[in-house]
């Protein structure tokens, strides 16, 4: 096995784009109703059950950053048409929706992955969920904040959305929203970027950047771009 360490360009944000496909898959493969209709004995009801597929479909991005470019990569794998917006620097040209309207009514499986800043803020609303493709799946990885709950809500019950994965809250730990008891609805309580890997190597870098700092090399993250790591160490 290679060390976790050693792999090429891993981070917190291999393990949360992970996140978004493993809810993605349960909700397009319907794992949970079918798990308990094999439980309940209901086997000749499973044709009840509509599986979706993940291949042929299309992933809309949100945000294009190093998760949303993660995100990009596993989407290939499955053989997913992959499109992007990002409301602070355009993603690739051949990815690149002109606007997040034209993003949602393209895409089977909506991801999140932008900021929270005062622009953003319920930035996937009543509005934009009129506009999503119908059945389409809404997944956010990304900050509680960009998602109106009580839209999300209503697009479930309208059939609008077939399913919601959420593993980012607003306000956290998270408060209790109706949202929670839609059987279309997968929740995880902020962890996708906490996996056993992902912190080790979040301890990893940080013991990197110590030891660069300390031998006068510039650490590979600095938050302050004029910060001068030569003066600091002398």
């Amino acid at each position: 096995m290679i060390p976790y360490a050693d792999l090429p360009g891993a981070g917190v944000w291999w393990d949360v784009a992970e996140g978004v496909f493993a809810m993605a898959l349960h909700l397009t493969k319907r794992l949970k109703p079918l798990t308990e209709l094999v439980r309940d004995g209901q086997w000749a009801k499973r044709n009840a059950v509509p599986v979706g597929d993940l291949g042929g479909a299309t992933l809309g991005i949100v945000g294009y950053g190093r998760i949303g470019r993660r995100v990009g990569e596993l989407a290939a794998a499955f053989g997913m048409r992959t499109l992007a917006y990002d409301p602070f620097g355009p993603p690739p040209a051949e990815l690149a929706c002109a606007d997040l309207g034209e993003l949602a009514e393209s895409s089977d499986v909506l991801t999140l992955h932008a900021p929270l800043v005062e622009e953003t803020r319920h930035l996937v609303d009543e509005r934009l969920l009129a506009r999503i493709r119908p059945g389409a799946i809404l997944i956010n990885c990304g900050r509680g904040g960009l998602l109106d709950a009580d839209a999300a809500l209503a697009a479930l019950e309208s059939g609008r959305l077939s399913g919601v994965g959420m593993d980012v809250f607003d306000p956290e730990p998270a408060l209790y929203h109706p949202l929670f008891d839609h059987p279309d609805v997968v929740l995880t309580p902020h962890l996708m970027g906490m996996t056993r890997r992902a912190m080790t190597l979040t301890f990893v870098d940080a013991a990197r950047g110590v030891a660069d700092v300390l031998a006068g090399r510039p650490p590979a993250a600095v938050a302050n771009p004029d910060w001068n790591h030569r003066k600091a160490t002398a």
